[in-house]
């Protein structure tokens, strides 16, 4: 009898066990697990995808809705993106519209925010049929965060699309500017993000993430937001742009070219030496 009961005990035990690494490995996957796209509203979808094209990037896929383009997909790698909007106001401002994360539990996550007294929306189902949802930042603007799906555009474009001569093939960050530094600090740790501050600004990393480099730094005038992406030689990669009819600045490591609306994307050399995160965006002379 009392070995029947220890057996029990010891399986009660286990069973408890097993439940509580789960739910451990759940609490721990409902995390922010990189950058999955980046979006812009563009005054001309052809000519903003033939620029991409140029860096070797290539359409992937649309969502279209009454006949029109909602959006265009230009592929970066299987799990990032550009996304491209339509102006289809002259009142909609040009520019970085948004960035969206991706997650692998995203409801998990979306409990997590509400549970931090974040407001995040309602999940729901995006036109590329991936799951998610999305709030606002201290500057108003829209973060979204989303989960791929077996069936979404994205999974089903996989191995697709990867065109062999891509300038690179990781979006690892951007630079943005923000009202206030202090503010979007605590906003980016609740999310989830490591913070740390770089005299006046502050840098967002992840621990699932070791590449990704984003830095908020205070507003001033005439600031845009720059995207970076590494490249393994920044002269030859200067080089081959201007063979492709752009117009490029190279300084040292960095390459800086702009789209047709002037977003700005930075072209970083970096080798396994490199610190990806510890090299600054921004020219001195831009700053």
């Amino acid at each position: 009898m009392t070995k029947r009961w220890m057996g029990a005990g010891l399986m009660m035990i286990v069973c408890i066990g097993s439940l509580g690494l789960q739910a451990q490995t759940q609490k721990e996957r409902a995390e922010i697990t990189g950058i999955a796209h980046v979006a812009f509203r563009v005054s001309d979808l052809d000519r903003e995808v033939a620029f991409f094209g140029k860096l070797g990037f290539e359409e992937a896929f649309t969502t279209v809705r009454d006949g029109k383009i909602l959006q265009e997909f230009v592929k970066i790698n299987d799990r990032q993106f550009f996304e491209l909007f339509p102006q289809t106001d002259p009142s909609q401002p040009l520019g970085w519209i948004h960035v969206c994360y991706g997650s692998e539990a995203i409801k998990d996550l979306n409990a997590n925010y509400i549970a931090a007294g974040l407001k995040p929306s309602s999940m729901i189902t995006f036109p590329t049929g991936n799951l998610g949802f999305s709030l606002k930042d201290p500057d108003g603007r829209q973060i979204e965060f989303q989960q791929y799906m077996p069936d979404s555009k994205p999974a089903l474009d996989r191995g697709q699309h990867l065109g062999a001569g891509r300038v690179s093939d990781q979006l690892i960050g951007f630079e943005a500017p923000v009202k206030d530094v202090n503010a979007a600090k605590t906003f980016a740790a609740t999310l989830g993000f490591d913070t740390a501050n770089e005299g006046g600004n502050v840098r967002l990393s992840l621990p699932s993430d070791q590449d990704l480099t984003i830095v908020l730094h205070p507003t001033h005038v005439g600031d845009v937001p720059q995207f970076l992406l590494p490249v393994e030689d920044a002269r030859k990669t200067a080089e081959t742009l201007r063979d492709a009819g752009l117009k490029v600045e190279r300084h040292d490591k960095l390459v800086f070219v702009h789209d047709p609306d002037g977003n700005t994307l930075v072209l970083m050399e970096a080798t396994k030496e490199t610190h990806r995160s510890r090299i600054p965006f921004r020219h001195n002379e831009n700053q």
